[in-house]
């Protein structure tokens, strides 16, 4: 590198700001076709479980409670998702959807990564069967 082409860019840089953004302070609108967070309509999940089968990442799973009442659970994994969004083009009844809105999703946190999402009866009735404690074998 020369020495005056070096001069010559500190003598620009006394005159022009930085073309740095203040992030966290001063936040721009995101592009519209951004890929953000997943989301996901259990009403009209039939359960085909197509988006499971075509995720890459292995970062979604339809997990049926009961299939005849069309009782299903998503559990959506954050952490491995890339967002190619492969699961919203194989969902034929449209169930799923990448959000433009929220894409800041970063924490200091590994809990929040697992996501699950179905209705709050079969949720419940999903993470109970997680909370039960396993019953002991009985001697024979």
């Amino acid at each position: 590198m020369k020495i005056a082409t070096m001069f010559s860019d500190i003598w620009q840089s006394l005159w022009q700001r930085p073309v740095t953004q203040k992030y966290p302070f001063e936040r721009k609108e995101a592009p519209d076709r951004l890929r953000g967070k997943l989301h996901w309509n259990p009403e009209n999940c039939t359960g085909c479980a197509l988006c499971n089968k075509d995720c890459p990442a292995n970062a979604i799973e339809v997990i049926t409670i009961d299939k005849k009442e069309k009782r299903f659970v998503m559990r959506y994994h954050l952490d491995r998702c890339t967002y190619c969004a492969q699961c919203v083009e194989s969902c034929r009844f449209s169930c799923i959807e990448l959000s433009d809105k929220e894409w800041e999703l970063a924490s200091t946190h590994k809990q929040p990564f697992t996501v699950y999402y179905g209705n709050e009866d079969d949720l419940n009735e999903f993470m109970a069967k997680f909370t039960q404690p396993e019953s002991e074998p009985t001697p024979q």
